[in-house]
């Protein structure tokens, strides 16, 4: 796993066509993220994917 300290408005850049912004932080700790991508690359929280998984492998 590839850990990286960004600020608010900084990018990160994965391949050439996908930016991740953070967009800001609230007094809790969580982060607001910005996800530009493609239209053919799925995007999705950890919780989202898992259901969709689950449901694929289902009979």
């Amino acid at each position: 796993m590839l850990v990286l300290g960004r600020k608010i408005g900084e990018d990160i850049r994965i391949g050439h066509d996908i930016r991740v912004r953070i967009l800001g932080v609230d007094p809790h700790g969580n982060v607001r993220l910005g996800i530009d991508a493609p239209a053919h690359v799925s995007v999705h929280r950890e919780e989202i994917y898992q259901r969709i998984r689950a449901k694929e492998e289902t009979p």
